[in-house]
């Protein structure tokens, strides 16, 4: 009875909210990976050449978004027992664990092979099995509540849980493979690990998370053209400003992640435990500072904390530029890094919710789905390009690629690691400062909120 009263109310209880962010744990151990150290995989233990893994990894991208939209459209015709996007969190569970695993597999053949088997396995995981999976994922927080403050929370504790996803493959990935011998067929041990997990967690997300938001309209009033529906999602302005959050958010996790391992290994000489301890750090300040970001939330708006961290973050990546040869130093950055960007990545998911109903308030037309698929467009081919702009700027400074245990890098290839590392982060924090400054969302939310339950009433959107 408590159960369908705060259903009513939209009132989400807290397992509800911590089998939600579990999902996103189950996708981050296995997309962290993705994001952090499949690049060092690539080139140091199956001695692919940086510029094609980064152009694989940039076409790979442009189809996979692509993907989003067509699984966008898929999951606003899905009609079943379950709802429009929960079931998809069954369907991909299986498929996700395995093309994860599959990455790792890549035989030992000449390099076109190579370069194919990279390619398919690389897309069966993101462009296929991640975006068939993680697409509803998104969309299903917005199907759960309509309460603002319920979606701040539920995005609160989905990101500050998900680092933990994270925090299992990254930090103590390359100490397992240390342990499981230092070879290809250690990855693969230690992902099966990890795909494991993800598949129990997305299973525990399943069954708890429902979609309990029905909008009470006319049948023939929730059946959009795609025309129309793409129209109405390029007229709405706030989904591109939580677009490029969002793409923003990944970018600089896919910038920390990729170079900090090159960074640990051939700047500070040590690939054993530097790399994970510094990952570690960060990732445990995000998450308590994540945390302490709801009630501020509350109190200030969204985008007033998100705009102040980006400051922060902007601040603490100029200061690293004074000793980025210095340990100390680089403990420092990725403290003030998770501090800067804890607000954005606090913010982020409810802001997307809140941008579901202002389009549906200006455009008549609800569409959950394709806004999160628009958005997570933006996060996979940023991405991309970040990922294949840091690798051709790689191969271009003369970066060796091999499986031998010890490799001296030409000079122009540390510097490079240097600069990528220094002004990658600088980069995004500016960007999320002139977007978040533009960003009025907040002010208008309660008001629009109003005008929709009024239309409601009178069975319109």
């Amino acid at each position: 009875m408590e159960k369908e009263e705060n259903s009513k109310r939209g009132k989400l209880s807290w397992g509800t909210k911590i089998a939600y962010a579990g999902g996103d744990v189950a996708c981050n151990v296995i997309f962290g990976m993705v994001g952090t150290l499949l690049t060092l995989f690539y080139t140091d233990y199956v001695g692919i050449n940086p510029a094609t893994v980064g152009m694989v990894m940039l076409i790979s991208r442009l189809f996979d978004g692509f993907s989003d939209m067509v699984m966008g459209i898929i999951v606003e015709k899905t009609n079943s027992k379950w709802g429009k996007s929960r079931p998809w969190i069954l369907w991909m569970s299986v498929p996700y664990a395995l093309s994860a695993v599959l990455l790792f597999t890549v035989p030992h053949t000449e390099t076109m092979l190579q370069s194919v088997y990279i390619f398919v396995t690389y897309n069966f995981c993101t462009t296929l099995c991640y975006t068939g999976l993680n697409l509803p994922y998104g969309s299903l927080s917005a199907m759960m509540t309509r309460e603002s403050k319920e979606r701040d929370m539920l995005s609160v504790v989905r990101m500050g849980l998900s680092p933990l996803g994270r925090i299992m493959a990254v930090t103590f990935t390359l100490p397992l493979v240390k342990i499981f011998g230092d070879t290809q067929s250690a990855w693969v041990k230690t992902m099966s690990i990890w795909a494991s997990i993800a598949l129990v967690l997305l299973i525990i997300c399943f069954v708890k998370c429902e979609e309990t938001v029905k909008i009470d309209v006319k049948p023939e009033k929730l059946k959009v053209p795609i025309k129309k529906a793409f129209q109405a999602l390029v007229i709405n302005q706030y989904f591109w400003a939580v677009l490029v959050l969002w793409m923003l958010q990944s970018v600089s996790f896919g910038i920390s992640g990729t170079i900090l391992p090159y960074y640990c290994k051939y700047i500070f000489n040590n690939d054993t435990w530097m790399y994970s301890a510094l990952y570690l750090t960060e990732t445990i300040a995000l998450v308590i500072c994540i945390f302490l970001c709801a009630p501020l939330i509350r109190k200030y708006g969204k985008r007033n904390i998100a705009l102040v961290g980006a400051i922060i973050a902007a601040i603490s990546q100029l200061a690293f530029l004074l000793y980025p040869y210095n340990f100390t130093g680089m403990v420092a950055s990725c403290i003030g890094r998770a501090i800067g960007l804890a607000p954005l990545n606090a913010a982020v998911f409810g802001m997307i919710g809140d941008v579901v109903e202002f389009g549906q308030w200006k455009t008549h037309i609800r569409q959950e789905s394709f806004i999160f698929a628009g958005g997570s467009i933006g996060t996979k081919v940023g991405s991309g390009v970040a990922s294949a702009a840091m690798t051709g700027l790689l191969s271009a400074a003369g970066y060796i690629s091999s499986t031998a245990a010890e490799v001296k890098q030409p000079e122009q290839a540390l510097n490079m690691i240097v600069r990528i590392y220094e002004f990658g982060p600088l980069i995004v924090a500016v960007i999320a400062i002139i977007t978040l400054f533009l960003y009025r969302l907040d002010t208008q939310y309660d008001s629009i909120m109003n005008e929709l339950r009024q239309r409601e009433s009178r069975g319109e959107l």
